[in-house]
Order: C-alpha cells, then sequence, then structure tokens
C-alpha cells in the first residue's frame, strides 16, 4: 500500500548536516543506496521539523495535526529501472505525535519513535532537544546568521540549497522493503544558522562513527512552508 498524499504547513524546520567519511557510510546504508558526495565526503544529519495542519490531501485544514518531530538522514544514491536516482536515506524517525507513532508504515513512511522535544524560539535564536523512550537524543542552540561556515564542504549557501532541494525523495526502513515519500514545496528558501552547541547521540555513537569519521558541517532553517509529501513505490529489500 502506498503512503497516500499529505499536506500542510513547515512552520520551521531545521538542518543539521555533518560531512561523513565515505567509507562509513558504505558500510552503514543498505542496498541499493550509496552515499552520494559532496568533494569526497558523505552528507548526513538530521531534520528537526514541526508541522502544523497536517493532513490526507483534500481534507480542510480543520482536520489537521500539528507536531515536533526529528529524522536522521543520509544523502544517497541509487540505481532505480537503469537510472540514477537521488535523494535521502532516514534510518531514524522521532515524533512528539502518538498519532504519528501509532500510524508509522500507513499514513506516513517508517517507524516513528515516540519523543519528548522541548523547543525555546525567540528572537532569531533556537533551542530545540528531543529524547526518545530508547534514549536516543538530540540537541541544537542555533541563532540566524548570514555568516557562510568556510570549513563546509559546499561552496557556499546557494549550492548546498539546491543539494537539499534536489535531495526531496526520502526512503525509511520497513520489515521488508523502504517506504518512500517526495517532499513538494511551493517556495522553497534556506537561511543559514550559527551553531553554538550541537549534540547527537546517533552520530556520536562510535560503533557506527568512529572517532574522526564525522565534522559539523552547516545548519540551515527554513520556515513556513507551504508543502505536499507524496507517497512512492517500495523498494524491495535485497537480504
Amino acid at each position: 500500500m502506498k503512503i497516500p498524499k499529505i499536506k500542510g504547513i513547515i512552520d520551521r524546520r531545521i538542518l543539521i548536516n555533518y560531512q561523513v567519511d565515505k567509507a562509513v557510510l558504505e558500510d552503514y546504508l543498505p542496498e541499493p543506496f550509496k552515499p552520494k558526495l559532496v568533494d569526497g565526503k558523505g552528507i548526513a544529519g538530521i531534520c528537526l521539523i514541526r508541522l502544523k495542519e497536517i493532513r490526507p490531501k483534500g481534507f480542510p485544514k480543520q482536520f489537521g495535526i500539528s507536531s515536533e518531530n526529528g529524522a536522521h538522514r543520509i544523502a544517497v544514491e541509487w540505481t532505480e529501472n537503469g537510472q540514477l536516482k537521488d535523494g535521502v536515506y532516514i534510518p531514524r524517525r522521532d515524533t512528539s505525535s502518538k498519532l504519528n507513532a501509532m500510524a508509522g508504515g500507513t499514513i506516513f513512511p517508517g517507524v516513528h519513535h515516540l519523543a519528548e522535544f522541548t523547543v525555546n524560539e525567540s528572537d532569531g535564536n533556537y533551542k530545540v532537544s528531543f529524547i526518545s523512550q530508547d534514549n536516543t537524543s538530540l540537541s541544537i542552540k542555533a541563532k540566524e546568521t548570514t555568516e557562510w561556515n568556510n570549513a563546509s564542504v559546499f561552496e557556499n549557501l546557494e549550492c548546498v540549497s539546491k543539494f537539499f532541494e534536489g535531495g526531496s525523495v526520502g526512503y525509511s526502513p520497513d520489515k521488508n522493503a523502504f517506504e518512500g515519500l517526495e517532499l513538494k514545496v511551493k517556495n522553497w528558501k534556506v537561511s543559514l544558522l550559527e551553531v553554538a552547541s550541537v549534540q547527537s547521540s546517533f552520530f556520536e555513537d562510535e560503533n557506527i562513527f568512529p572517532p574522526g569519521t564525522v565534522k559539523f558541517d552547516n545548519a540551515l532553517l527554513m520556515k513556513n512552508i507551504d508543502h505536499e509529501w507524496i507517497g512512492l513505490q517500495k523498494i524491495k529489500k535485497t537480504f
């Protein structure tokens, strides 16, 4: 069963992005996914997204729900019907919504872990954190800026914006397949965040990412974005 079309508002979306050694991601990613590289480095990170008025397309917004969500993402490429595709592989999703957690794999793709989110936003400053029931945690403290991180593998904001706008397709693991979802936005626009601190239990797990294989690259912000999510055909797992 394909995920139905979903629409709503991205009230706030923070993308925290890391450089990751190619070999580490090659070992971690399941078939058919391969790391998509920028200047020889893989790109991975976390999306912290607050959604409003989320409902199946065709339903009035009064029926929509709101939630805070976190998605761990890895930029990937794969071959489908002889064509090279790109997007993101999403090994883990966390949500503040009990409905999202229950509906994972039906209305929403993949398993959604129920988590407690703490959010403090004011005057261009953002403090967002969550901790899930299995103690997966993340926190970020950042503020809006126009200054580019010169240590980034991307040349500038325009380059990183195009990279993530192009990677609009995401696949999440299910029991025997990867469930796909495509993000459609009418007014794609990102700005920069200056990060004072960031902690991620996932990217700090040395069993997956040995010391020295992960480095912070940049953080981006999106606000008040009209969007739709369109369900895609599943990709069957190969064992």
